[in-house]
């Protein structure tokens, strides 16, 4: 049964890193596959893996079309689910690999603009603490968590270890998700996205990227932040209106934001958010420790060998 990875530079760059799925098929491993050559590379393979390379209709329409589709990610928007299921496809994702490095990866960003630790290193190095006599050089607002309050969209696997890694830091916790709870803790920390936006310090997007989270960072929750607050991404750049996060950032209605992905990625030069102020741009690798990356590789391969035993697992587009 043939087997093509379409875009496996990101996750493992070698050949002989995909070992682990060279025994379940005859495999094809492509670093990555532009638009224009996806028809070509999927001609009549069984089991597609993707990262970013668009499965559309006209993929899985094809005859012979794709028995299986599996994401070696969490998030499967780049992958026509609808049709999947309407063909009989399943399409599976990785839905735990990156919790710890995503999380973790979240309060690096943040105590960045807490405490703009680069900047201040290379002051060190251009020997402005050298050439002023006081014993310590304080070149920008400095931020304690402690007793802030900590938005966070998007109450999954992510988002819960975010409120955790909050919580550690001293933070109260607020949170949006698609429906609010019924009782419990979870529907007392529970906001609306506006009540949200106006009350917490800092806000971390973690909820999926789709026709009615598109934009949901628009000009309209801007304004209703703190002049003091932060917004943290590492979800989906489509998240957020990235024009008018970067007016708000030049007008001061947020102290800074820190962003690890783009609506276009590789970000292009005309990306309005690489000329606002106090904004961190990261690029997209809070999923990319080698620990996460590894386990990656097992889930894939493990989701691979369901399929193929007649029992998939961590399929995102089962009939309803």
């Amino acid at each position: 049964m043939k087997i093509v990875v379409l875009d496996g530079r990101p996750l493992a760059a070698e050949r002989s890193d995909w070992k682990p799925l060279e025994s379940l098929g005859e495999l094809e491993v492509y670093p990555h596959t532009p638009a224009g050559e996806l028809r070509e590379r999927t001609a009549g393979a069984a089991i597609l893996v993707t990262n970013k390379a668009r499965i559309g209709a006209e993929i899985l329409e094809a005859q012979p079309g794709p028995r299986y589709v599996t994401v070696t990610a969490t998030g499967y928007d780049c992958v026509d689910v609808a049709t999947a299921r309407r063909l009989g496809v399943p399409v599976s994702n990785v839905p735990e690999y990156g919790t710890g490095s995503v999380a973790q990866y979240v309060f690096a960003l943040l105590l960045e603009l807490c405490h703009r630790t680069a900047l201040h290193g290379a002051a060190v190095q251009s020997g402005q603490w050298t050439n002023q006599p006081d014993f310590s050089l304080r070149q920008t607002r400095l931020v304690e968590l402690e007793g802030k309050t900590l938005g966070v969209v998007g109450l999954g696997r992510i988002g819960r270890r975010v409120g955790e890694l909050g919580r550690a830091f001293g933070m109260r916790l607020v949170h949006h998700g698609r429906s609010r709870p019924g009782s419990g803790p979870d529907a007392e920390s529970w906001r609306t996205l506006d009540a949200l936006f106006a009350e917490s310090d800092v806000i971390s997007l973690h909820c999926p990227m789709n026709e009615q989270t598109a934009g949901l960072v628009n000009r309209h929750r801007l304004a209703l932040l703190k002049p003091t607050a932060f917004l943290i991404n590492t979800a989906r750049g489509g998240l957020v209106n990235e024009l008018e996060l970067a007016a708000a950032l030049s007008d001061g209605q947020l102290a800074g934001a820190a962003v690890d992905v783009v609506s276009i990625e590789p970000i292009r030069p005309d990306n309005p958010l690489l000329e606002a102020p106090n904004c961190l741009i990261t690029p997209h690798i809070a999923w990319a420790t080698e620990e996460a990356r590894a386990r990656l590789m097992r889930a894939t391969a493990a989701n691979i060998a369901a399929f193929l035993a007649g029992r998939p697992i961590n399929v995102v587009n089962s009939a309803e």
